[in-house]
């Protein structure tokens, strides 16, 4: 540690706390910075699905596109690997899609399903779609289906008390692995 010399204020260097145990658990979300730097909310004024299929595979945290239909991450995951199933239309309910969309969505929900159980051997899955803002959609403007892996022991104390979801990898590295084993 260093000192000032004009007013004797201790400076720190950051490499000098690297390391230097506490009595904090710490999790690290950096994939959450696209909200913080966007103020708020990213995307207000564009349907968050609409906007993704017009970016690179890895900004847009998608992992397959489709014809008719792509997949990618979500943002706010449940847990690790927590896929999104969207039609590239702009429709908000699963009776508005073409018969060629649901079949899509099907498909590329069986597949999801494969390259999530060869990347982290998921036991299960939650699978659904909230239909309209009081059925719980976060976006419920675009139809979208949420394939969320599960495990015999992801149930833990943090989303019960702490109303927090532990994540053990960060988004860009489950895309990559998501998408490399979708094409395996």
């Amino acid at each position: 540690m260093t000192t000032e010399s004009s007013h004797d204020v201790p400076v720190v260097s950051s490499a000098d706390m690297a390391g230097v145990p506490d009595e904090f658990q710490r999790l690290w979300t950096p994939h959450r910075m696209v909200y913080i730097q966007a103020g708020a909310q990213a995307m207000r004024d564009e349907c968050p699905f609409c906007a993704a299929p017009g970016k690179t595979d890895e900004e847009g945290l998608i992992v397959r596109r489709g014809r008719t239909a792509y997949v990618l991450l979500n943002l706010f995951p449940y847990n690790s690997g927590h896929l999104l199933v969207c039609p590239y239309r702009h429709v908000a309910t699963y009776d508005q899609a073409t018969p060629e969309e649901t079949a899509e969505i099907a498909l590329l929900t069986q597949q999801g399903m494969r390259a999530l159980r060869q990347v982290s051997r998921s036991d299960g899955f939650n699978i659904g779609m909230n239909q309209g803002q009081i059925a719980g959609a976060g976006v419920d403007e675009h139809l979208h289906q949420h394939i969320v892996p599960r495990w015999a022991s992801d149930a833990n104390f943090f989303p019960i008390i702490a109303k927090t979801k532990a994540l053990p990898q960060l988004l860009g590295d489950v895309r990559n692995a998501v998408a490399t084993a979708w094409e395996s």
